[in-house]
């Protein structure tokens, strides 16, 4: 191999080389799920904004983290598609490196949306008659924006550092350009980038994971004060799907991130892999259509309306 990654054009991803008699399954069955997830995510986003009832900051932030497991779906799905059909692919460097930072991106950018969606549920249970006064528009909006700022940031700081150290390899034992796998072919004592992996970890996980527990706690704090149980359970359900969707986002992104090298394994890194890359984007619009009432009303009136036009 060449000693250097400016020498080189291309790396190798293995995929699922290990499992190769059961590619067409995979096939089907990852294709299916990417699909359901376009269509289950594309659903979702029009139902809302189709919908005047549902034009609220909530339902915009359940817009915006729609799209964003969409786009974070397609970053890496086709290749996976592509990686069962003909085998061992290869995947230019520049490629490798555009994966890699929309991957950062749009993941970094859905965990701050998850912090900023549980600071909207906080807001509307712990200050009600100002809801609609702090979550303005403007303030929806440049939320959001920062997530996105947030996403950009980590993507490009830990794409370009990186991408500017020796690799002594060029076979990726992944399924996408995957910065375990990555830190693996890096040249002498890695170290020093597994740091900055877990720094930016820290940054990309931890952090916004703090701003959830403590709204969380704000939000069980003002629902145990409140006197009727009525009044405690619709609270509480306004949270329930929201809480759903961070455990099983932060379960699979802090199992991956938050643990040293020495415990990397390829099988269980490519498992953990598909578990957030394509279960977790295709259960958010399923656990927000399925636990929550004002969704359900307005996927049956969309419906009713369907069936009107048709007969």
């Amino acid at each position: 191999f060449p000693a250097n990654f400016s020498e080189v054009s291309e790396f190798r991803l293995l995929g699922f080389s290990e499992v190769s008699h059961l590619h067409p399954l995979l096939f089907v069955i990852l294709f299916s799920l990417y699909v359901l997830t376009l269509m289950a995510n594309t659903m979702i986003a029009l139902i809302i904004n189709g919908d005047n009832t549902l034009h609220i900051p909530m339902y915009f932030f359940l817009t915006q983290l729609s799209c964003l497991d969409i786009c974070y779906l397609s970053v890496i799905v086709p290749k996976v598609l592509e990686n069962l059909i003909v085998g061992t692919i290869g995947i230019s460097k520049t490629g490798c490196a555009m994966q890699m930072f929309f991957f950062l991106f749009f993941g970094v950018a859905e965990c701050f949306l998850l912090a900023v969606m549980s600071c909207d549920r906080c807001v509307a249970v712990c200050y009600p008659l100002h809801y609609t006064i702090i979550m303005n528009t403007r303030v929806c909006k440049s939320l959001v924006a920062g997530t996105y700022i947030c996403g950009t940031a980590v993507g490009l700081v830990h794409t370009i550092i990186t991408f500017s150290l020796p690799f002594c390899g060029l076979v990726i034992n992944h399924f996408f350009c995957e910065i375990q796998p990555l830190l693996e072919l890096l040249c002498g004592n890695t170290s020093p980038s597994e740091t900055q992996v877990i720094a930016v970890a820290v940054f990309a996980i931890v952090s916004p994971f703090l701003m959830i527990i403590y709204s969380y706690i704000r939000i069980i704090s003002t629902i145990l004060k409140m006197s009727s149980v009525e009044n405690q359970q619709k609270a509480f359900s306004t949270c329930s799907s929201h809480l759903l969707v961070v455990t099983l986002f932060y379960g699979t992104a802090s199992s991956m991130y938050l643990r040293p090298k020495s415990s990397y394994s390829a099988s269980v890194d490519k498992l953990l892999s598909l578990s957030y890359t394509v279960v977790t984007p295709l259960l958010n619009p399923i656990i927000y259509s399925l636990r929550n009432e004002e969704v359900k009303g307005a996927l049956r009136k969309r419906w009713r309306k369907i069936n009107f036009m048709w007969k």
